[in-house]
């Protein structure tokens, strides 16, 4: 029984490619983490007639990968032996691809990756720099040579029902330390399928978009490698902290989340929308 975890935030022109690919794998649940959405992707997921969807709905913005993690503990919760995640942007043909992320976990493996570089050549400059950050933690972590620049950061990836239940929340929320606290609890880490980002079909975002994502991932490599020198959680290199859209990371929420789903509380009734289940109020509250 596994779960299939898609994040989205405005994807209308993507999400029903994306949920065409998850409705094919054999999963037993499909948890869509709706996030802040202002457009009509809520309305496209609730017109498919799919027993096997879950809708987490939060009308405010949590944040970067806040999302996976939100999923992460609800698939936790429904008891699976593992779960997939992909971003509700990736309407590429990656099916196959996929395939192989779970038979990874079948076999035993915690935490299967996709490497989404490989056989490229020429990369612009703010790639290069992300990327040899990626590699620095890789190889701090004494899992270059079996990963490359693989990470959690980038591209789909599944974690084993072992993972799920070892992994700290703020570790899938902040993708990089999935594989610091992966490593110390010695949890299977292994590159499963390769994909070509190309290949996943996300569209391109601004100038700015990408400085903002670049310099979030450079910081949570920062973070992770700080973690593997026994030093505190630190975003910092030389004069400069590294920021991103890491302020923009609910964690506050996401603590509400786990709280409430240990009692299946007043916030988590507002916030899951099973089959067969009303329609969530608008605006609804995060917190209290």
């Amino acid at each position: 029984m596994f779960a299939g975890i898609i994040p989205a935030q405005n994807e209308e022109k993507s999400i029903l490619a994306a949920l065409t690919t998850i409705l094919r794998l054999p999963i037993s649940h499909i948890i869509l983490v709706l996030n802040g959405c202002t457009d009509r992707t809520f309305e496209l997921v609730r017109s498919i007639p799919d027993a096997r969807i879950h809708t987490l709905y939060f009308s405010d913005s949590l944040g970067i990968d806040i999302p996976r993690a939100i999923g992460a503990l609800y698939a936790r919760h429904l008891g699976v032996k593992g779960a997939l995640f992909v971003d509700g942007d990736m309407s590429g043909d990656i099916y196959e691809n996929l395939v192989k992320l779970l038979d990874s976990i079948e076999s035993g493996v915690d935490v299967a990756l996709t490497n989404c570089y490989p056989y490229i050549p020429h990369r612009q400059k703010l790639a290069n720099l992300v990327l040899r950050f990626r590699a620095k933690l890789n190889r701090e972590l004494d899992l270059f040579k079996s990963l490359g620049l693989a990470t959690p950061t980038h591209g789909p990836h599944a974690l084993s029902e072992r993972a799920l239940r070892t992994l700290p929340p703020e570790a899938i929320a902040i993708p990089p330390l999935t594989l610091y606290w992966a490593q110390k609890n010695n949890l299977t880490i292994k590159v499963a399928a390769s994909i070509p980002h190309e290949a996943l079909h996300s569209p391109r975002k601004h100038r700015r978009h990408a400085r903002l994502i670049a310099e979030t991932i450079i910081g949570d490599c920062l973070m992770g490698l700080s973690l593997v020198k026994n030093e505190p959680p630190s975003r910092s290199l030389g004069k400069h902290t590294l920021l991103g859209y890491h302020p923009e990371r609910r964690f506050d929420l996401l603590e509400y989340w786990e709280q409430s789903l240990k009692s299946e509380g007043i916030f988590f009734e507002q916030h899951i929308i099973i089959p067969g289940s009303p329609l969530p109020p608008p605006n609804l509250p995060e917190a209290f």
